[in-house]
């Protein structure tokens, strides 16, 4: 009996393992997602002046994304709530904030491709100025995050749906928490450097 209990034991322990180094390399992700984002930082940095004599930075729309803003944080709010609900073992909770998540980051996006397909419409596109390319890359990219934390999130619901509270789903949970999180830190920067210091 103590034989078959060390065995649980210890496939429990390589389990627990498995999933801590799975983490582990969700955090390395992390970290090259954040050089990618430096990278389209400095870019822009460098050729936001770049302007060739059309649209700049001071004709962005600020209650566009100011709401933007508004909501990613709120999401992000949100996502916390999901991951509370799961330490408290609580499914329906857990799944529901996911839900309300999933809703505010698709609004986002929405926002987000609004904004772009008024600026294509006003003749700003990503080929009109180095600034043009530097500013549709850099957001762009970010909103292509937001789209791919959305479709984590829906299977995710799918997945608890069906299996419930799991090392292996909490382990998932964790991972789009902090990813969400990241990408809302992101948004910060986004905020401060392009848009903010653009109008001002």
């Amino acid at each position: 009996m103590q034989h078959v209990s060390a065995h649980v034991s210890d496939h429990d322990h390589g389990h627990v393992d498995q999933e801590g180094l799975k983490l582990l390399g969700f955090w390395f992700f992390l970290v090259t997602d954040c050089l990618l984002f430096a990278t389209f930082f400095a870019a822009y940095a460098v050729l936001h002046t770049h302007t060739n004599g059309g649209f700049t930075a001071k004709e962005f729309d600020i209650p566009g994304f100011i709401i933007e803003t508004f909501i990613l944080l709120t999401s992000s709010f949100t996502s916390g709530l999901a991951v509370l609900e799961m330490n408290k073992g609580n499914k329906k909770g857990l799944i529901n904030w996911l839900i309300v998540t999933a809703i505010l980051g698709a609004i986002f996006v929405g926002l987000e491709i609004n904004e772009f397909t008024h600026m294509v419409h006003e003749g700003a596109t990503i080929t009109s100025s180095a600034f043009l390319t530097s500013f549709f890359s850099l957001v762009g990219t970010h909103g292509l995050h937001v789209l791919v934390g959305l479709f984590w999130m829906i299977g995710l619901v799918i997945q608890l749906s069906r299996k419930g509270i799991t090392p292996v789903t909490k382990r998932k949970i964790t991972m789009v928490s902090l990813y969400w999180h990241f990408l809302d830190a992101v948004w910060i920067f986004i905020f401060s450097v392009v848009y903010l210091m653009g109008v001002m």
